[in-house]
């Protein structure tokens, strides 16, 4: 009867009447064994796909709990995305914001880590497929693959803008800027070198504000000191919002805000224009107004990964995948959905495409699997929303604590900003290389990470 341990917890899965009593005692018979170790037993298998918040959350409230966890990731590692736009923008290092998964889970014994890009699910067969033609057998399947960059239709924009949404584009971007003040020293004439150093940000959210802020204080406190032939009234800079204000989803004061401060920093805000057309070097907006410009730097909005539109499950409006309030695909009582990937539902609309809920939603899905399991009832999801947060820059940031009914800007709205980020970060040598890169930016108004270079292929 204990050799047959995994069969019984397997029945475990889908209790029909009659069974949840023979389903409870076999998961405690069960945890016994695995808790013992004398006996080997074959636990269900969790396969989670992708490494991102979701993902690494999921994984991690599974640890040590009786099931064998197997996390597939096409990069070897966990990235900070809220802080990768100061890799771009020459502040931090790669490694400050990217933690190596098997390090995360060194010492887990249930926890497993696989170096795999998921191409395919067979739901039928229970079984993932992989870019290498692996197929990858699964008990229960998280999908939580996360999402990319939006070009919304623009197939130019898409082969020329620069993204900033994993860790090779924001060194790419790096490394393009850092170029453009390098060429516009040599440039011969004056509209090169104005093409060279008007650099063009489409999309309003935190991500185009903060590097927008961002890159306004590189070219205030590098520019003039290590550039003498250039001027800082020279760069310019260009935010792009299609809506009537920036940071669209925070209240309408945190907004106007964030572009008073943007704008006091030598940034031009447009706000209510789209782009409407892309060329080499030219960027045609809907009010008509034409911009040149060497740098078109896309932060305008994310979509599902592309392994939704593979998957024959049922999609939202948006192609993200459908869910019930267990966080279950709809349809496939196995297979759960979490973050960006995941269409949540909540008060007739979806939950946002950001950290917070795909971490609250892979906490709810770690206890369902487990409940399962054990036969007993499933958590339903309500994504609780304590706030948003972005940083313009050097004492200045907005910050709605929903929590305490409290909107912050300025000083306090940063320091909020700088304890957040460093508790949430993993790893405490990259809490410790972070705090020191913003202490040294602070103290000597400097951008350390300044090094044009890129990995042979």
């Amino acid at each position: 009867m204990l050799c047959c341990a995994r069969s019984i917890i397997g029945q475990a899965r889908s209790p029909g009447p009659g069974k949840v009593r023979q389903s409870a005692l076999a998961w405690v018979a069960g945890r016994r064994l695995f808790r013992s170790r004398l006996i080997p037993v074959a636990l269900p298998r969790v396969v989670i796909i992708g490494a991102g918040f979701g993902g690494l959350q999921c994984a991690r409230k599974l640890a040590g709990k009786p099931v064998e966890v197997l996390l597939l990731d096409r990069n070897n590692y966990h990235l900070f995305t809220p802080l990768l736009y100061q890799v771009a923008s020459s502040l931090l290092n790669p490694s400050d914001i990217a933690q190596p998964v098997r390090k995360i889970f060194r010492g887990t014994t249930n926890v497993h880590v696989r170096l795999a890009e998921v191409t395919g699910v067979d739901f039928r067969g229970k079984f993932v497929r992989t870019s290498t033609g692996e197929e990858i057998a699964y008990d229960y399947l998280v999908v939580a693959a996360g999402s990319t960059t939006n070009f919304f239709g623009l197939q130019l924009a898409e082969q020329t803008a620069l993204g900033l949404k994993d860790l090779a584009e924001a060194l790419e971007l790096r490394n393009h800027i850092l170029r453009c003040l390098e060429k516009a020293v040599g440039a011969t004439g004056e509209g090169e070198q104005r093409r060279l150093l008007t650099f063009v940000i489409v999309g309003g959210g935190p991500t185009g504000v903060e590097y927008a802020g961002a890159l306004s204080e590189l070219a205030r406190l590098v520019v003039p000191k290590e550039y003498p032939e250039l001027a800082r009234r020279q760069v310019r800079i260009v935010l792009i919002e299609a809506m009537d204000e920036v940071l669209p989803g925070f209240p309408k004061k945190l907004g106007s805000a964030a572009r008073k401060e943007l704008e006091r920093r030598a940034v031009e805000v447009r706000t209510g224009v789209k782009v409407e057309e892309v060329q080499e070097g030219l960027v045609r907006l809907s009010n008509r107004e034409q911009i040149e410009a060497t740098t078109l730097v896309w932060a305008a909005g994310v979509k599902p990964a592309e392994l939704a539109s593979t998957l024959s499950v049922s999609h939202s409006r948006t192609g993200r995948i459908e869910v019930d309030e267990f966080l279950r695909v709809k349809g496939l009582e196995s297979v759960f959905a979490v973050g960006d990937i995941a269409s949540v539902v909540q008060d007739e609309k979806e939950v946002p495409m950001l950290s917070a809920p795909a971490m609250q939603e892979a906490r709810v899905v770690a206890h369902n699997v487990l409940a399962v399991c054990r036969a007993t009832p499933l958590r339903s999801f309500r994504y609780s929303d304590r706030g948003s947060m972005a940083t313009i820059g050097r004492n200045a940031a907005v910050a709605q604590l929903r929590l305490l009914h409290l909107d912050i800007t300025g000083f306090l709205g940063w320091i909020a900003w700088l304890v957040v980020h460093l508790y949430y970060l993993i790893g405490f040598r990259n809490r410790i290389a972070v705090l020191a890169g913003w202490a040294w930016n602070y103290l000597r108004f400097d951008r350390p990470v300044r090094i044009i270079t890129r990995a042979k292929s």
